[in-house]
């Protein structure tokens, strides 16, 4: 029986992925063999001894210590693409509010309810709102993920020009885009040549600011950002510089700041990207299912710190290795299972960064001191087994 501690509402549909006969849900549980999160702080607490994974129901992770996990042999997922349907209609939505003034004709008929004239004044006052149409217009993409692509694509759809920004795309993303879409030569070959720009790529050290002083130079003259990935992704101040010039037309933003939020030319939208209740769903059914599946029989899909892995469903007796990326530590491995007279049916090894990890089925039981004897090489993280029902 596993424990599984939630520490945020994770929607019923992800837990209905955990049968009861294998797992036990336990919210106040001191000991969990998993955590299911979507955003509570992680950084600020003790993570047991017994965890062994931590699922995150959304694509971020910035609210998890993934390296401390990786150094403590946890494993650490994400849900990649299960919002991203969620988060595309929202960036068609930021577009369309970018180019018309659909925010300002709003708030303008809100006030002006209840004058007797108010049918005649809609048509004089109209004027005060109009915009442009996107059809024709240039949309670049920074980032072709699982977003990216089809928000690139549904922009084709509509009749946009579409650039794509990408060096590390996928080869599942690239066939996905849609073969209209055009390779931008570099960022500033797409700011450049852009009326709206859509960012979708992570925040790390090499994309923080990636759209500061220098970038936004090289913007054409009245595009837009649209910032549905995340905040620190734009220098908000050299931002505010250009869009009170005029030089920038609109900044709509998923993460609103105090520093951006007032701006007359800032669309501030309150962090709903994936607050739909299909989102929040899909996410859960992927987080649930992920967890489920690497305590049950060491699968590792989706992880953020430890390499993809999967030997299929349990069949045998499976050893479970996760360990440093150094040399010789399969032999080390199958030496002290030969040592043991364990005979090995099955072995796979595969390795992300400074973290490797071995699913290996074996015929027979693996008894206790092998195990032993495995965790007491240095450079191994953790060593556990499975046993098929």
């Amino acid at each position: 029986m596993f424990t599984i501690k939630t520490l945020n509402a994770i929607a019923q549909r992800g837990l209905d992925e955990l049968p009861a006969e294998t797992f036990r849900i336990d919210d106040s549980s001191d000991k969990p063999d998993a955590i299911l999160v979507r955003s509570a702080n992680l950084h600020d607490q003790e993570l047991p001894d017994s965890l062994i994974a931590i699922a995150r129901a959304g694509a971020g992770y910035n609210n998890i210590p993934v390296e401390e996990c990786g150094d403590r042999g946890i494993v650490v997922f994400n849900t990649p693409g299960a919002n991203a349907n969620s988060v595309k209609e929202l960036v068609v939505a930021g577009l369309l509010l970018s180019a018309r003034d659909i925010q300002g004709g709003v708030s303008w008929a809100r006030a002006s309810a209840g004058d007797p004239d108010l049918a005649k004044l809609v048509e004089k006052e109209k004027r005060r709102f109009a915009g442009t149409e996107i059809m024709g217009k240039a949309l670049g993409v920074v980032g072709l993920g699982a977003i990216g692509v089809i928000v690139a694509n549904a922009a084709a759809a509509m009749g946009m020009r579409v650039l794509g920004l990408d060096p590390f795309i996928s080869v599942e993303s690239a066939w996905g885009l849609s073969r209209s879409v055009e390779r931008a030569q570099s960022l500033e070959h797409l700011l450049a040549n852009s009326d709206y720009v859509t960012l979708h790529v992570p925040l790390n050290e090499s994309t923080r600011n990636m759209i500061s002083t220098e970038q936004i130079a090289s913007l054409k003259h009245g595009a837009s950002i649209l910032n549905f990935a995340r905040g620190g992704l734009v220098d908000e101040v050299a931002l505010l510089e250009v869009l009170t010039a005029g030089t920038v037309s609109r900044y709509v933003t998923d993460f609103p700041s105090n520093e951006v939020a007032g701006h007359p030319s800032v669309i501030p939208i309150p962090h709903l990207g994936a607050s739909t209740a299909e989102a929040e769903e899909n996410c859960a059914v992927m987080a649930a299912r992920q967890v489920r599946d690497f305590l049950t029989d060491g699968t590792i899909t989706n992880s953020v710190n430890f390499p993809e892995c999967t030997l299929g469903s349990l069949k045998h007796e499976r050893l479970l290795v996760g360990n440093r990326n150094i040399p010789n530590m399969v032999g080390q491995i199958t030496t002290i299972l030969a040592n043991h007279s364990i005979n090995i049916l099955d072995l796979l090894n595969r390795h992300r960064g400074d973290l490797a990890y071995n699913i290996i089925d074996v015929a027979g039981e693996i008894p206790e001191s092998a195990v032993d004897r495995l965790r007491a090489i240095e450079g191994v993280i953790f060593a556990r087994t499975l046993r098929p029902a």
